[in-house]
Protein backbone atom coordinates (compact mmCIF):
# COMPACT_ATOMS: atom_id res chain seq x y z
CA UNK A 1 0.00 0.00 0.00
CA UNK A 2 2.82 2.36 0.81
CA UNK A 3 4.30 1.83 -2.67
CA UNK A 4 0.89 2.39 -4.29
CA UNK A 5 0.47 5.69 -2.46
CA UNK A 6 3.97 6.70 -3.48
CA UNK A 7 3.22 5.90 -7.13
CA UNK A 8 0.04 7.97 -7.06
CA UNK A 9 2.02 10.91 -5.70
CA UNK A 10 4.79 10.49 -8.25
CA UNK A 11 2.33 10.36 -11.15
CA UNK A 12 0.56 13.48 -9.90
CA UNK A 13 3.87 15.31 -9.61
CA UNK A 14 4.89 14.18 -13.09
CA UNK A 15 1.62 15.49 -14.49
CA UNK A 16 2.32 18.86 -12.91
CA UNK A 17 5.92 19.08 -14.21
CA UNK A 18 5.63 17.43 -17.61
CA UNK A 19 6.31 19.73 -20.54
CA UNK A 20 3.73 19.50 -23.35
CA UNK A 21 5.34 17.44 -26.11
CA UNK A 22 4.84 17.01 -29.83
CA UNK A 23 1.54 15.77 -31.19
CA UNK A 24 1.32 12.04 -30.55
CA UNK A 25 -0.16 9.38 -32.77
CA UNK A 26 -2.79 7.25 -30.99
CA UNK A 27 -0.94 5.21 -28.40
CA UNK A 28 2.41 6.99 -28.35
CA UNK A 29 3.91 10.01 -26.64
CA UNK A 30 7.02 12.15 -26.63
CA UNK A 31 9.71 11.04 -24.18
CA UNK A 32 12.14 13.96 -24.67
CA UNK A 33 9.55 16.34 -23.25
CA UNK A 34 12.01 19.13 -22.41
CA UNK A 35 12.99 19.52 -26.04
CA UNK A 36 12.05 22.85 -27.64
CA UNK A 37 10.76 22.84 -31.22
CA UNK A 38 13.42 25.41 -32.10
CA UNK A 39 16.13 26.58 -32.55
CA UNK A 40 18.57 24.06 -34.02
CA UNK A 41 20.42 22.35 -32.47
CA UNK A 42 18.69 22.69 -29.09
CA UNK A 43 15.76 20.82 -30.67
CA UNK A 44 17.89 17.76 -31.55
CA UNK A 45 17.58 14.45 -29.68
CA UNK A 46 18.56 10.97 -30.91
CA UNK A 47 19.99 7.54 -29.92
CA UNK A 48 17.40 6.62 -27.28
CA UNK A 49 17.79 4.05 -24.52
CA UNK A 50 15.33 2.91 -21.86
CA UNK A 51 15.43 0.84 -18.66
CA UNK A 52 12.72 -0.69 -16.45
CA UNK A 53 13.02 -1.28 -12.70
CA UNK A 54 12.24 -5.02 -12.57
CA UNK A 55 11.15 -4.75 -8.93
CA UNK A 56 8.84 -1.78 -9.59
CA UNK A 57 7.84 -2.23 -13.20
CA UNK A 58 6.07 1.10 -13.62
CA UNK A 59 9.32 2.97 -12.97
CA UNK A 60 11.21 3.77 -16.18
CA UNK A 61 14.24 5.84 -17.04
CA UNK A 62 15.29 6.83 -20.55
CA UNK A 63 18.22 8.66 -22.08
CA UNK A 64 19.26 10.16 -25.40
CA UNK A 65 21.82 12.36 -27.06
CA UNK A 66 20.17 15.65 -26.14
CA UNK A 67 21.32 19.04 -27.50
CA UNK A 68 18.93 21.00 -25.28
CA UNK A 69 21.81 22.92 -23.64
CA UNK A 70 23.77 23.75 -26.84
CA UNK A 71 24.08 27.16 -28.46
CA UNK A 72 21.83 28.20 -31.34
CA UNK A 73 23.20 28.61 -34.87
CA UNK A 74 22.76 32.40 -34.58
CA UNK A 75 25.37 32.64 -31.83
CA UNK A 76 28.44 33.94 -33.64
CA UNK A 77 28.66 32.78 -37.26
CA UNK A 78 24.99 32.08 -38.17
CA UNK A 79 25.97 29.54 -40.85
CA UNK A 80 27.54 27.14 -38.33
CA UNK A 81 25.77 25.14 -35.63
CA UNK A 82 28.57 23.66 -33.51
CA UNK A 83 28.49 21.47 -30.46
CA UNK A 84 29.33 24.04 -27.81
CA UNK A 85 32.63 23.19 -26.15
CA UNK A 86 32.15 21.94 -22.59
CA UNK A 87 28.37 21.43 -22.86
CA UNK A 88 26.95 18.04 -21.93
CA UNK A 89 24.68 15.98 -24.16
CA UNK A 90 23.37 13.05 -22.07
CA UNK A 91 19.64 13.65 -21.64
CA UNK A 92 17.67 11.94 -18.87
CA UNK A 93 13.89 11.35 -18.62
CA UNK A 94 11.70 9.53 -16.07
CA UNK A 95 8.27 7.93 -16.02
CA UNK A 96 6.52 6.50 -12.96
CA UNK A 97 3.40 5.14 -14.68
CA UNK A 98 4.87 2.77 -17.24
CA UNK A 99 5.62 5.33 -19.92
CA UNK A 100 2.33 7.20 -20.14
CA UNK A 101 3.75 10.41 -18.67
CA UNK A 102 7.38 11.52 -18.97
CA UNK A 103 9.28 14.27 -17.26
CA UNK A 104 12.73 15.73 -17.97
CA UNK A 105 14.28 17.20 -14.84
CA UNK A 106 16.34 20.38 -14.82
CA UNK A 107 19.67 20.46 -12.98
CA UNK A 108 22.51 22.98 -12.84
CA UNK A 109 25.79 22.82 -14.71
CA UNK A 110 27.59 24.46 -17.62
CA UNK A 111 24.99 25.56 -20.17
CA UNK A 112 24.75 27.41 -23.47
CA UNK A 113 20.99 27.38 -23.87
CA UNK A 114 21.03 31.18 -23.38
CA UNK A 115 23.35 31.60 -26.40
CA UNK A 116 20.81 32.64 -29.03
CA UNK A 117 22.99 35.22 -30.84
CA UNK A 118 24.15 37.30 -32.43
CA UNK A 119 27.08 37.43 -29.98
CA UNK A 120 29.56 34.57 -29.78
CA UNK A 121 28.54 32.04 -27.17
CA UNK A 122 29.97 32.31 -23.67
CA UNK A 123 28.76 29.28 -21.66
CA UNK A 124 27.80 29.89 -18.04
CA UNK A 125 26.60 27.92 -15.05
CA UNK A 126 22.85 27.62 -15.26
CA UNK A 127 19.99 25.22 -16.00
CA UNK A 128 20.76 21.96 -17.85
CA UNK A 129 18.54 19.12 -19.06
CA UNK A 130 21.37 16.58 -19.00
CA UNK A 131 23.21 14.54 -16.35
CA UNK A 132 24.54 16.59 -13.42
CA UNK A 133 28.01 16.68 -11.80
CA UNK A 134 30.05 16.36 -15.01
CA UNK A 135 31.04 20.03 -15.19
CA UNK A 136 31.94 20.08 -11.51
CA UNK A 137 34.16 17.02 -12.04
CA UNK A 138 36.04 18.45 -15.04
CA UNK A 139 34.08 16.37 -17.53
CA UNK A 140 31.59 16.67 -20.38
CA UNK A 141 28.80 14.11 -20.80
CA UNK A 142 28.89 13.16 -24.47
CA UNK A 143 25.83 10.98 -24.93
CA UNK A 144 25.68 7.44 -26.32
CA UNK A 145 23.37 6.60 -23.40
CA UNK A 146 22.86 3.16 -21.88
CA UNK A 147 20.72 2.60 -18.78
CA UNK A 148 19.96 -0.28 -16.40
CA UNK A 149 18.23 -0.80 -13.06
CA UNK A 150 19.57 -3.27 -10.52
CA UNK A 151 19.28 -3.99 -6.78
CA UNK A 152 20.84 -1.59 -4.34
CA UNK A 153 23.74 -2.85 -2.21
CA UNK A 154 23.36 -2.85 1.56
CA UNK A 155 24.99 -4.25 4.71
CA UNK A 156 23.89 -7.75 3.77
CA UNK A 157 24.86 -7.44 0.13
CA UNK A 158 22.54 -6.88 -2.81
CA UNK A 159 18.83 -7.17 -2.15
CA UNK A 160 15.68 -5.73 -3.68
CA UNK A 161 14.66 -5.01 -0.10
CA UNK A 162 17.41 -2.37 -0.04
CA UNK A 163 15.78 -0.59 -2.98
CA UNK A 164 16.79 -0.14 -6.62
CA UNK A 165 19.75 1.58 -8.24
CA UNK A 166 19.71 3.23 -11.68
CA UNK A 167 22.93 3.13 -13.70
CA UNK A 168 23.46 5.50 -16.64
CA UNK A 169 26.54 4.80 -18.77
CA UNK A 170 27.69 7.34 -21.33
CA UNK A 171 30.71 8.70 -23.14
CA UNK A 172 32.63 11.52 -21.51
CA UNK A 173 35.41 13.86 -22.55
CA UNK A 174 37.65 16.27 -20.68
CA UNK A 175 36.19 19.68 -19.94
CA UNK A 176 39.45 21.51 -20.63
CA UNK A 177 41.31 21.76 -23.90
CA UNK A 178 44.12 19.58 -22.60
CA UNK A 179 43.04 16.02 -23.41
CA UNK A 180 44.46 14.45 -20.25
CA UNK A 181 43.18 17.05 -17.82
CA UNK A 182 40.90 14.58 -16.00
CA UNK A 183 41.73 11.33 -17.79
CA UNK A 184 43.99 10.24 -20.65
CA UNK A 185 42.67 9.78 -24.18
CA UNK A 186 39.81 11.20 -26.20
CA UNK A 187 36.63 9.54 -24.91
CA UNK A 188 36.07 7.47 -21.78
CA UNK A 189 33.11 5.53 -20.38
CA UNK A 190 31.59 6.98 -17.21
CA UNK A 191 28.61 5.79 -15.15
CA UNK A 192 26.21 7.97 -13.17
CA UNK A 193 24.01 6.42 -10.49
CA UNK A 194 20.98 7.24 -8.39
CA UNK A 195 19.14 5.29 -5.70
CA UNK A 196 16.25 7.76 -5.69
CA UNK A 197 14.77 8.33 -9.19
CA UNK A 198 11.72 9.99 -7.67
CA UNK A 199 13.78 12.77 -6.11
CA UNK A 200 16.13 12.92 -9.12
CA UNK A 201 13.10 13.58 -11.30
CA UNK A 202 10.63 15.46 -9.14
CA UNK A 203 12.40 16.83 -6.06
CA UNK A 204 13.33 20.40 -5.19
CA UNK A 205 16.17 21.76 -7.37
CA UNK A 206 19.06 21.04 -4.99
CA UNK A 207 17.60 17.68 -3.97
CA UNK A 208 17.20 16.62 -7.60
CA UNK A 209 20.89 17.15 -8.29
CA UNK A 210 22.03 15.64 -5.00
CA UNK A 211 20.01 12.49 -5.72
CA UNK A 212 22.73 11.62 -8.25
CA UNK A 213 26.15 10.33 -7.22
CA UNK A 214 29.17 11.81 -8.97
CA UNK A 215 30.11 9.95 -12.17
CA UNK A 216 32.64 7.11 -11.97
CA UNK A 217 35.08 6.24 -14.75
CA UNK A 218 34.74 2.65 -15.99
CA UNK A 219 37.25 2.40 -18.85
CA UNK A 220 41.01 2.17 -18.44
CA UNK A 221 42.52 4.98 -20.49
CA UNK A 222 45.68 5.71 -22.44
CA UNK A 223 46.60 8.75 -24.50
CA UNK A 224 45.26 7.02 -27.65
CA UNK A 225 42.04 5.53 -26.22
CA UNK A 226 38.65 6.30 -27.74
CA UNK A 227 36.07 4.15 -25.94
CA UNK A 228 32.77 4.01 -27.82
CA UNK A 229 29.39 2.32 -28.30
CA UNK A 230 28.94 1.11 -24.76
CA UNK A 231 26.03 -0.85 -23.29
CA UNK A 232 25.27 -1.56 -19.61
CA UNK A 233 23.40 -4.26 -17.71
CA UNK A 234 22.77 -5.04 -14.05
CA UNK A 235 22.19 -8.67 -13.03
CA UNK A 236 18.60 -8.23 -11.84
CA UNK A 237 17.43 -11.80 -11.05
CA UNK A 238 17.92 -12.69 -7.39
CA UNK A 239 18.29 -16.36 -8.36
CA UNK A 240 21.68 -15.50 -9.91
CA UNK A 241 24.93 -16.37 -8.16
CA UNK A 242 26.14 -12.91 -9.17
CA UNK A 243 22.97 -10.94 -8.40
CA UNK A 244 23.74 -7.21 -8.34
CA UNK A 245 26.84 -7.35 -10.53
CA UNK A 246 26.95 -4.63 -13.17
CA UNK A 247 28.55 -5.05 -16.60
CA UNK A 248 29.53 -2.58 -19.32
CA UNK A 249 30.74 -3.56 -22.80
CA UNK A 250 32.26 -1.30 -25.42
CA UNK A 251 34.60 -1.10 -28.40
CA UNK A 252 38.02 0.20 -27.37
CA UNK A 253 39.40 2.09 -30.37
CA UNK A 254 43.14 2.61 -30.11
CA UNK A 255 44.14 3.48 -33.70
CA UNK A 256 45.16 1.51 -36.81
CA UNK A 257 41.65 0.07 -37.06
CA UNK A 258 42.12 -2.01 -33.91
CA UNK A 259 39.07 -2.06 -31.65
CA UNK A 260 38.94 -4.96 -29.22
CA UNK A 261 35.72 -5.55 -27.35
CA UNK A 262 36.10 -4.85 -23.64
CA UNK A 263 33.81 -5.78 -20.74
CA UNK A 264 34.05 -4.17 -17.31
CA UNK A 265 32.40 -5.52 -14.16
CA UNK A 266 31.50 -3.99 -10.84
CA UNK A 267 30.67 -5.98 -7.72
CA UNK A 268 30.04 -3.03 -5.41
CA UNK A 269 27.21 -1.16 -7.14
CA UNK A 270 29.33 0.75 -9.64
CA UNK A 271 31.86 2.27 -7.27
CA UNK A 272 34.86 0.35 -8.65
CA UNK A 273 35.39 -1.49 -11.92
CA UNK A 274 37.68 -4.18 -13.35
CA UNK A 275 37.88 -4.72 -17.09
CA UNK A 276 38.81 -7.58 -19.42
CA UNK A 277 39.56 -7.59 -23.15
CA UNK A 278 37.25 -10.29 -24.48
CA UNK A 279 38.14 -10.23 -28.20
CA UNK A 280 41.38 -9.75 -30.09
CA UNK A 281 42.43 -6.31 -31.31
CA UNK A 282 42.11 -7.09 -35.01
CA UNK A 283 43.69 -4.59 -37.35
CA UNK A 284 41.73 -3.85 -40.53
CA UNK A 285 41.82 -6.96 -42.74
CA UNK A 286 39.49 -8.76 -45.09
CA UNK A 287 37.95 -11.09 -42.49
CA UNK A 288 38.49 -8.99 -39.38
CA UNK A 289 37.48 -5.39 -39.91
CA UNK A 290 36.79 -4.87 -36.24
CA UNK A 291 33.91 -5.39 -33.84
CA UNK A 292 31.35 -3.10 -32.24
CA UNK A 293 27.65 -2.76 -31.48
CA UNK A 294 27.70 -4.88 -28.33
CA UNK A 295 24.77 -5.88 -26.14
CA UNK A 296 25.33 -7.42 -22.69
CA UNK A 297 22.77 -9.42 -20.66
CA UNK A 298 22.52 -12.09 -17.92
CA UNK A 299 20.31 -15.15 -17.47
CA UNK A 300 18.65 -16.38 -14.28
CA UNK A 301 21.81 -18.26 -13.22
CA UNK A 302 24.08 -15.25 -13.67
CA UNK A 303 25.72 -16.36 -16.92
CA UNK A 304 26.86 -13.22 -18.74
CA UNK A 305 26.35 -12.90 -22.50
CA UNK A 306 28.15 -10.25 -24.55
CA UNK A 307 26.94 -10.13 -28.16
CA UNK A 308 28.57 -8.03 -30.86
CA UNK A 309 28.97 -7.68 -34.61
CA UNK A 310 32.21 -8.77 -36.27
CA UNK A 311 32.62 -6.62 -39.38
CA UNK A 312 34.27 -7.70 -42.61
CA UNK A 313 35.98 -5.58 -45.26
CA UNK A 314 33.40 -3.07 -46.62
CA UNK A 315 35.32 -2.41 -49.82
CA UNK A 316 34.16 -5.34 -51.98
CA UNK A 317 33.05 -3.53 -55.12
CA UNK A 318 29.33 -3.84 -55.72
CA UNK A 319 28.61 -5.84 -52.59
CA UNK A 320 27.59 -4.85 -49.05
CA UNK A 321 29.82 -6.23 -46.30
CA UNK A 322 28.87 -9.54 -44.71
CA UNK A 323 29.56 -9.80 -41.01
CA UNK A 324 28.56 -12.03 -38.13
CA UNK A 325 26.72 -11.89 -34.86
CA UNK A 326 29.18 -13.24 -32.35
CA UNK A 327 29.09 -14.06 -28.64
CA UNK A 328 31.37 -14.40 -25.65
CA UNK A 329 30.10 -15.75 -22.32
CA UNK A 330 31.24 -15.68 -18.71
CA UNK A 331 30.25 -18.26 -16.08
CA UNK A 332 32.07 -16.63 -13.15
CA UNK A 333 30.62 -13.13 -12.98
CA UNK A 334 32.74 -11.57 -15.71
CA UNK A 335 36.17 -12.67 -14.47
CA UNK A 336 36.93 -15.02 -17.35
CA UNK A 337 35.34 -15.34 -20.79
CA UNK A 338 34.90 -17.98 -23.44
CA UNK A 339 36.52 -17.65 -26.81
CA UNK A 340 34.37 -15.78 -29.37
CA UNK A 341 31.63 -17.88 -30.97
CA UNK A 342 30.25 -17.05 -34.41
CA UNK A 343 26.46 -17.43 -34.35
CA UNK A 344 25.32 -16.61 -37.90
CA UNK A 345 25.98 -14.25 -40.80
CA UNK A 346 24.41 -10.82 -41.22
CA UNK A 347 24.59 -8.33 -44.08
CA UNK A 348 25.19 -4.69 -43.31
CA UNK A 349 22.82 -2.42 -45.27
CA UNK A 350 25.82 -0.54 -46.69
CA UNK A 351 25.93 -0.43 -50.47
CA UNK A 352 28.24 1.32 -52.94
CA UNK A 353 25.42 3.64 -54.00
CA UNK A 354 24.67 4.75 -50.44
CA UNK A 355 28.18 5.59 -49.27
CA UNK A 356 28.26 9.34 -48.62
CA UNK A 357 31.62 10.86 -49.41
CA UNK A 358 30.98 14.02 -47.42
CA UNK A 359 30.11 12.31 -44.15
CA UNK A 360 32.28 9.26 -44.90
CA UNK A 361 29.36 7.10 -43.80
CA UNK A 362 26.96 4.60 -45.29
CA UNK A 363 23.54 6.28 -45.46
CA UNK A 364 20.26 4.49 -46.03
CA UNK A 365 17.49 6.85 -47.04
CA UNK A 366 19.21 8.78 -49.83
CA UNK A 367 21.85 11.27 -50.91
CA UNK A 368 23.16 13.15 -47.83
CA UNK A 369 21.00 10.85 -45.71
CA UNK A 370 21.22 9.37 -42.22
CA UNK A 371 24.11 7.06 -41.35
CA UNK A 372 23.40 3.42 -40.51
CA UNK A 373 26.73 2.30 -39.02
CA UNK A 374 25.37 -0.24 -36.52
CA UNK A 375 22.08 -1.19 -38.18
CA UNK A 376 23.06 -4.86 -38.45
CA UNK A 377 24.48 -5.15 -34.93
CA UNK A 378 22.73 -7.44 -32.43
CA UNK A 379 20.14 -6.17 -30.00
CA UNK A 380 19.30 -8.88 -27.47
CA UNK A 381 16.92 -9.68 -24.63
CA UNK A 382 16.83 -12.72 -22.31
CA UNK A 383 13.84 -14.12 -20.38
CA UNK A 384 15.68 -14.31 -17.05
CA UNK A 385 12.66 -14.22 -14.73
CA UNK A 386 13.57 -10.88 -13.11
CA UNK A 387 13.23 -9.76 -10.38
CA UNK A 388 13.40 -13.20 -8.70
CA UNK A 389 14.33 -15.56 -11.53
CA UNK A 390 11.12 -17.53 -10.98
CA UNK A 391 9.65 -18.85 -14.21
CA UNK A 392 12.70 -17.97 -16.29
CA UNK A 393 13.03 -19.77 -19.60
CA UNK A 394 16.33 -18.03 -20.38
CA UNK A 395 15.26 -17.87 -24.03
CA UNK A 396 17.33 -15.35 -26.00
CA UNK A 397 15.94 -13.13 -28.75
CA UNK A 398 17.95 -11.06 -31.23
CA UNK A 399 16.77 -8.39 -33.70
CA UNK A 400 18.60 -6.23 -36.24
CA UNK A 401 18.33 -4.52 -39.65
CA UNK A 402 19.83 -6.44 -42.56
CA UNK A 403 20.79 -5.72 -46.16
CA UNK A 404 20.69 -9.27 -47.56
CA UNK A 405 17.86 -8.39 -49.96
CA UNK A 406 19.76 -5.47 -51.45
CA UNK A 407 19.23 -1.73 -51.68
CA UNK A 408 15.58 -0.80 -50.97
CA UNK A 409 15.06 -4.32 -49.58
CA UNK A 410 16.53 -3.77 -46.10
CA UNK A 411 14.77 -6.06 -43.61
CA UNK A 412 14.03 -6.18 -39.90
CA UNK A 413 15.35 -9.60 -38.90
CA UNK A 414 14.75 -11.84 -35.89
CA UNK A 415 16.31 -15.00 -34.47
CA UNK A 416 16.06 -16.87 -31.17
CA UNK A 417 17.86 -19.52 -29.12
CA UNK A 418 16.54 -21.63 -26.25
CA UNK A 419 19.85 -23.38 -25.58
CA UNK A 420 22.21 -20.78 -24.22
CA UNK A 421 22.90 -19.01 -27.48
CA UNK A 422 25.58 -21.43 -28.61
CA UNK A 423 26.21 -21.81 -32.35
CA UNK A 424 23.77 -24.15 -34.07
CA UNK A 425 20.93 -23.43 -31.60
CA UNK A 426 19.61 -20.30 -33.31
CA UNK A 427 16.46 -20.26 -35.41
CA UNK A 428 16.83 -19.32 -39.06
CA UNK A 429 16.76 -15.50 -39.26
CA UNK A 430 13.37 -14.29 -40.52
CA UNK A 431 11.94 -11.01 -41.77
CA UNK A 432 9.42 -9.45 -39.38
CA UNK A 433 8.71 -5.93 -40.65
CA UNK A 434 4.95 -5.57 -40.99
CA UNK A 435 4.82 -3.62 -44.27
CA UNK A 436 6.73 -4.57 -47.39
CA UNK A 437 7.59 -0.89 -47.90
CA UNK A 438 9.35 -0.67 -44.50
CA UNK A 439 13.12 -0.54 -45.02
CA UNK A 440 14.59 -1.59 -41.67
CA UNK A 441 16.92 0.98 -40.09
CA UNK A 442 17.36 -0.05 -36.44
CA UNK A 443 15.57 -2.70 -34.36
CA UNK A 444 15.47 -3.95 -30.75
CA UNK A 445 13.59 -6.81 -29.02
CA UNK A 446 12.23 -7.34 -25.53
CA UNK A 447 11.11 -10.72 -24.20
CA UNK A 448 8.98 -10.90 -21.06
CA UNK A 449 10.76 -12.24 -17.95
CA UNK A 450 8.96 -15.60 -18.13
CA UNK A 451 9.26 -15.84 -21.90
CA UNK A 452 5.62 -15.74 -23.02
CA UNK A 453 5.77 -12.62 -25.21
CA UNK A 454 8.23 -10.85 -27.48
CA UNK A 455 8.06 -7.28 -28.72
CA UNK A 456 10.30 -5.72 -31.37
CA UNK A 457 10.53 -1.99 -31.97
CA UNK A 458 12.05 -0.69 -35.17
CA UNK A 459 12.70 2.47 -37.14
CA UNK A 460 12.17 2.12 -40.88
CA UNK A 461 12.43 4.29 -43.94
CA UNK A 462 9.17 4.17 -45.90
CA UNK A 463 10.54 5.49 -49.19
CA UNK A 464 13.16 4.07 -51.60
CA UNK A 465 16.73 5.37 -51.67
CA UNK A 466 16.64 8.91 -53.11
CA UNK A 467 19.37 10.06 -55.48
CA UNK A 468 18.42 13.72 -55.04
CA UNK A 469 17.82 15.77 -51.90
CA UNK A 470 14.63 17.38 -53.22
CA UNK A 471 12.25 14.40 -53.06
CA UNK A 472 10.39 13.83 -49.77
CA UNK A 473 11.44 10.88 -47.62
CA UNK A 474 9.73 8.97 -44.84
CA UNK A 475 10.82 7.64 -41.42
CA UNK A 476 8.53 5.80 -39.02
CA UNK A 477 8.68 4.00 -35.67
CA UNK A 478 6.75 0.73 -35.29
CA UNK A 479 6.25 -1.91 -32.58
CA UNK A 480 5.40 -5.56 -33.26
CA UNK A 481 4.43 -8.44 -30.96
CA UNK A 482 4.57 -12.24 -31.06
CA UNK A 483 3.48 -14.87 -28.55
CA UNK A 484 5.86 -17.64 -27.48
CA UNK A 485 4.81 -21.26 -26.85
CA UNK A 486 7.34 -23.91 -25.90
CA UNK A 487 10.17 -21.74 -27.12
CA UNK A 488 8.57 -21.23 -30.54
CA UNK A 489 8.05 -17.56 -31.38
CA UNK A 490 4.88 -17.05 -33.39
CA UNK A 491 3.98 -14.59 -36.11
CA UNK A 492 4.73 -10.94 -35.42
CA UNK A 493 1.83 -8.53 -35.74
CA UNK A 494 1.97 -4.76 -35.52
CA UNK A 495 0.69 -3.26 -32.26
CA UNK A 496 1.71 0.31 -32.98
CA UNK A 497 2.80 2.52 -35.87
CA UNK A 498 3.89 6.09 -35.16
CA UNK A 499 3.52 9.15 -37.32
CA UNK A 500 5.75 9.32 -40.41
CA UNK A 501 8.17 12.24 -40.68
CA UNK A 502 10.73 13.39 -43.23
CA UNK A 503 14.29 12.56 -42.12
CA UNK A 504 15.65 15.42 -44.26
CA UNK A 505 14.50 17.56 -41.32
CA UNK A 506 17.28 16.01 -39.21
CA UNK A 507 20.88 17.13 -39.31
CA UNK A 508 24.40 16.63 -38.14
CA UNK A 509 25.60 19.76 -36.37
CA UNK A 510 27.86 20.47 -39.35
CA UNK A 511 24.70 20.31 -41.53
CA UNK A 512 26.37 18.17 -44.22
CA UNK A 513 24.08 15.12 -43.87
CA UNK A 514 21.07 14.06 -41.84
CA UNK A 515 21.49 12.56 -38.39
CA UNK A 516 19.33 10.05 -36.51
CA UNK A 517 22.09 8.31 -34.58
CA UNK A 518 22.20 4.64 -33.66
CA UNK A 519 19.76 2.47 -31.70
CA UNK A 520 16.14 2.05 -30.77
CA UNK A 521 15.20 0.24 -27.55
CA UNK A 522 12.52 -1.89 -25.89
CA UNK A 523 11.98 -3.38 -22.41
CA UNK A 524 9.38 -5.82 -21.11
CA UNK A 525 8.13 -6.72 -17.66
CA UNK A 526 5.64 -9.24 -16.37
CA UNK A 527 2.68 -6.92 -16.96
CA UNK A 528 3.55 -4.72 -19.96
CA UNK A 529 6.20 -3.63 -22.47
CA UNK A 530 7.45 -0.27 -23.66
CA UNK A 531 9.69 0.98 -26.47
CA UNK A 532 11.43 4.14 -27.70
CA UNK A 533 12.60 5.27 -31.15
CA UNK A 534 13.94 8.24 -33.12
CA UNK A 535 11.16 10.43 -34.51
CA UNK A 536 11.05 13.34 -36.98
CA UNK A 537 7.31 14.01 -37.17
CA UNK A 538 7.73 17.53 -35.73
CA UNK A 539 10.76 18.48 -37.85
CA UNK A 540 10.60 20.54 -41.04
CA UNK A 541 12.59 20.01 -44.20
CA UNK A 542 14.69 23.01 -45.27
CA UNK A 543 14.92 23.43 -49.08
CA UNK A 544 17.96 25.71 -48.72
CA UNK A 545 19.81 23.01 -46.78
CA UNK A 546 18.71 20.37 -49.31
CA UNK A 547 20.26 22.36 -52.16
CA UNK A 548 23.43 23.02 -50.19
CA UNK A 549 23.81 19.36 -49.21
CA UNK A 550 23.53 18.34 -52.85
CA UNK A 551 26.17 20.90 -53.83
CA UNK A 552 28.54 19.70 -51.12
CA UNK A 553 28.53 16.21 -52.68
CA UNK A 554 30.58 17.44 -55.65
CA UNK A 555 32.65 20.10 -53.87
CA UNK A 556 36.16 19.63 -52.56
CA UNK A 557 35.04 20.84 -49.12
CA UNK A 558 31.76 22.00 -47.64
CA UNK A 559 33.11 25.55 -47.53
CA UNK A 560 33.38 25.63 -51.34
CA UNK A 561 29.57 25.95 -51.55
CA UNK A 562 27.84 28.99 -49.97
CA UNK A 563 26.43 27.75 -46.68
CA UNK A 564 22.90 28.79 -45.61
CA UNK A 565 22.22 30.28 -42.20
CA UNK A 566 19.64 27.81 -40.84
CA UNK A 567 17.78 30.23 -38.58
CA UNK A 568 17.34 32.68 -41.44
CA UNK A 569 16.92 30.29 -44.38
CA UNK A 570 14.94 27.42 -42.80
CA UNK A 571 11.63 26.85 -41.03
CA UNK A 572 11.93 27.37 -37.28
CA UNK A 573 11.58 23.65 -36.56
CA UNK A 574 14.29 22.49 -38.96
CA UNK A 575 16.42 19.91 -37.15
CA UNK A 576 13.69 19.09 -34.63
CA UNK A 577 14.14 15.40 -33.87
CA UNK A 578 12.56 13.79 -30.82
CA UNK A 579 12.43 10.56 -28.86
CA UNK A 580 8.97 9.02 -28.95
CA UNK A 581 7.71 5.98 -27.08
CA UNK A 582 4.90 3.45 -26.89
CA UNK A 583 3.65 1.51 -23.91
CA UNK A 584 1.17 -1.28 -23.29
CA UNK A 585 0.93 -0.36 -19.59
CA UNK A 586 -2.68 -0.59 -18.38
Amino acid sequence: MRMNLWLLGAVAAALALAVPGAVAAPGDREVSVGSPSSPFSQNKQNEPAIAMDANHELVLAAGSNDNIDMEACNAGDPTTCPFTAGIGGSGIYFSFDGGKIWTQPTYTGLTARHCLGPAECVPAVGPIGTLPWYYEDGLVSDGDPALAFGPRPGPGGFSWANGSRLYYANLASNLGTKKDETFKGFEAIYVSRTDDPQTAALGAPAARKNAWMHPVRVSKQSSATFADKEQIWADNASSSDFFGNVYVCWANFTGAGAAPLVVARSRDGGGTWAQEKVTAAHAAAAKHWGQSGCTIRTDSDGVVYAFYEEFQNPEKVGLPPTGTHSLVKSFDGGVTWTKPMVLFNVTDPCFVLNFDGTGFRCVEDGLAGARNDLAASPSVSIANGAPTGTGATNQIVDAWADGRDGLNGEDVMFSTSTLGGTPGTWSAPRRIQTLASDRGYYAAPAISPTGGDVWVVYNAFTTPFQTTTTTPRGLVGAVTHASVAGGTVGTFTEVHRGATGDPRASSQNNLVIEFLGDYVYAVAGNTYATAVWNDVREGADCPAIDVWRAGVQTATTADDVPRPAPQAACPANFGNTDIFGWTSAP
